[in-house]
């Protein structure tokens, strides 16, 4: 008689990870609206917290994965911890009027809308993490910290020009991988037993 191993428990360190990074947002969000974002201390706590965030964020998907812990709940909470603090970041630096509107818009409808497509198209397949996906979440990090940071006050209009195309980079990067994920999901519908036993059921 054969026993199926117990599925890993919730409690663990790579949760625990995704969960401070949750914690984080709120109090990422908190230091760098305060004093409408003009005081360079405050702005510096934050870039602290939003770059912990983003550190956790690299390190509890491996752990999770080498010590056999992938849970339920991780896969569900991580990603929901990255939009979130990626989401906060850009919404808060343009309620703040440092970064148009129009990035934040086009980079959280291709979040959104990549997050809804992987739903849709579940039923016939995973669509794996991409390369390109994961050179995206770095430049988005590293644009949004950029931003955080009080450049114009230390270093000047050429930081604030750096800041502005590594941002430019990150939105072209994502627009780019959002339509590869686009063509994954339309190749993962026509090839998959679903579409082929519908197809064969018409037939």
């Amino acid at each position: 008689m054969t026993h199926e191993a117990a599925p890993p428990s919730p409690w663990n360190v790579a949760n625990a990870l995704t969960v401070a990074r949750i914690v984080l947002v709120p109090v990422f969000g908190f230091l760098l609206v305060h004093d409408n974002g003009d005081d360079t201390a405050w702005r510096l706590a934050a870039w602290v917290a939003f770059t912990v965030a983003v550190i956790t964020d690299r390190f509890d998907g491996d752990i999770a994965r080498r010590r056999g812990e992938v849970t339920d709940f991780g896969t569900v909470a991580d990603p929901i911890a990255d939009k979130a603090l990626i989401g906060t970041g850009l919404v808060l630096l343009s309620w703040l009027g440092e970064l148009p509107w129009w990035v934040t818009v086009v980079v959280l409808a291709r979040e959104l809308g990549i997050t809804a497509l992987r739903i849709v198209v579940i039923r016939h397949g995973i669509m794996p993490a991409s390369h390109g996906g994961k050179v995206k979440t770095v430049l988005q990090s590293v644009a949004i910290g950029l931003y955080v940071l009080p450049l114009q006050a230390w270093f000047g209009d050429w930081a604030v020009t750096v800041a502005w195309w590594t941002m430019l980079a990150a939105v072209a990067v994502t627009v780019l991988t959002g339509l590869d994920y686009v063509l994954q999901a339309v190749r993962l519908r026509r090839g998959s037993a679903r579409t082929a036993a519908k197809h064969a059921g018409r037939a």
